[in-house]
């Protein structure tokens, strides 16, 4: 089974899952995302947003591919491309740290780990920018809210609460603290890639 991650870019824009496709929820501010489905142009913002991002402050997600078949995607960004999240009880995200928007999974290809390698991929990336943290907002409670990520995945995969909130609680990942994945990274993109090009290793600031 062939496996492998790439950097979403314009060209692979289509790849992405049904759904998160035409979802401007983090991209744009609440009445914006409101007027851009009921235009019917919600495509339109996404890729107006991911060019916008790619251009001023480069790669902001990733795509994972089984046998060359889109299996999942992971979206960040700095908070000043992310208007949705002063909506939130516990907002800002602090200043040193990236906001997490999007971590998905197809059907059929959870519970292979491949949630967990998105995060790591994306610490990964980060470190090598200089960024300190990953921070993200959870969605706490028995019903999942829409695009907000649930919170006990963001703490299984090592994220730390650092404003706690009933329905809402922020979420923070260090980005040192993944330089002890180094063996778990290497040795998940090792099965991941199937033998083909491996991602060079963390490193320290």
């Amino acid at each position: 089974m062939g496996r492998r991650i790439a950097p979403l870019t314009l060209d692979n824009l289509g790849d992405l899952p049904t759904g998160c496709r035409s979802c401007v929820f983090w991209e744009l501010d609440p009445v914006s995302a409101k007027e851009a489905v009921e235009s019917g142009k919600p495509e339109l913002e996404k890729e107006g947003w991911i060019s916008t991002v790619l251009l001023e402050w480069g790669s902001c997600g990733r795509i994972v591919y089984v046998d060359d078949r889109p299996a999942g995607c992971v979206l960040y960004a700095p908070p000043a491309y992310v208007p949705r999240s002063q909506s939130f009880p516990t907002s800002p995200v602090s200043p040193d740290a990236v906001q997490l928007m999007v971590s998905r999974v197809l059907p059929g290809y959870q519970r292979q780990g491949l949630g967990r390698v998105l995060v790591q991929t994306v610490a990964k990336d980060l470190i090598g920018r200089g960024v300190r943290a990953i921070e993200a907002f959870g969605s706490a409670g028995r019903v999942p809210t829409g695009c907000v990520l649930p919170a006990d995945h963001l703490l299984a995969v090592g994220f730390k609460t650092v404003r706690p909130h009933p329905r809402y609680p922020r979420l923070r990942l260090e980005a040192r603290t993944t330089l002890s994945w180094r063996g778990d990274v290497e040795g998940a993109l090792e099965r991941l890639l199937g033998g083909g090009r491996k991602e060079p290793a963390l490193r320290p600031f």
